[in-house]
């Protein structure tokens, strides 16, 4: 039980500063350059900063990630941690214009992520620069940092509304389609969550692999990987 705890603690302790930043700066990012665009509402709202408290939510900040060491620790595997934050508040009729600009605010909080994980795996050169009991908790963090931040960029990226990728197609799409599609907006949460947890679940029960969307995600994690890998001399 001691060293269930332990592992637990040291578990959180390499995600918790991973998930804060790339989070913060995910939500950040998305207000900076809406107000860069001509809506300040972010900024006004204290949301423009990169003090973490502005950007926590309760259950997708604290509980969810904590909920994902616990499961993966008790399932006896390597824990995949996901979360994320209160969405930062876009007025699209104050943007200098409106359907290039919502493409612009939605890929800035993916685009950041990717900066984040060229950053955190850049850092991966330092480890040797500590002693080795610090060295394995710095390198431990990094590669998690590099990790989340990647699968929060691809994830983000979906084409499926409220996500980033749904904002951007939105905009793409000519102006009648456009209006159709925003309308799945509504149901976008439930999607997501249908093809993230529950389509899996009934595959597992059925005895049929049906878990497609990490399966995508992943996907694009393992070539994005790469190319970070690649900027920073690590391979």
């Amino acid at each position: 039980m001691e060293n269930f705890v332990s592992d637990i603690l040291f578990t959180a302790s390499i995600w918790a500063l991973p998930v804060l930043i790339a989070i913060t700066m995910h939500e950040a990012a998305h207000g900076f350059v809406a107000n860069l665009c001509g809506d300040p509402t972010a900024r006004l709202l204290g949301r423009v900063t990169l003090n973490p408290f502005a950007h926590i939510d309760k259950f997708g900040t604290i509980v969810l990630p904590i909920l994902c060491i616990i499961s993966g620790w008790a399932l006896a595997g390597t824990p995949f941690v996901f979360g994320y934050a209160k969405p930062v508040p876009v007025a699209m009729s104050r943007l200098n214009n409106p359907r290039r600009d919502m493409m612009l605010v939605a890929a800035a909080g993916p685009g950041i992520n990717v900066l984040l994980a060229i950053a955190a795996s850049a850092l991966l050169h330092t480890v040797t620069w500590f002693p080795e009991w610090f060295g394995a908790w710095w390198e431990a963090t990094l590669v998690n940092g590099v990790l989340l931040n990647l699968v929060l960029a691809v994830f983000n990226m979906l084409p499926i509304p409220p996500l980033d990728g749904g904002r951007i197609v939105t905009g793409l799409l000519p102006y009648e389609l456009a209006r159709r599609y925003v309308r799945l907006e509504r149901y976008g949460i439930f999607i997501v969550v249908g093809l993230l947890f529950l389509l899996p679940f009934i595959g597992r029960e059925i005895g049929i692999e049906l878990n497609y969307l990490m399966r995508l995600v992943m996907i694009g994690v393992h070539y994005l990987l790469q190319f970070v890998l690649m900027m920073t001399g690590q391979i």
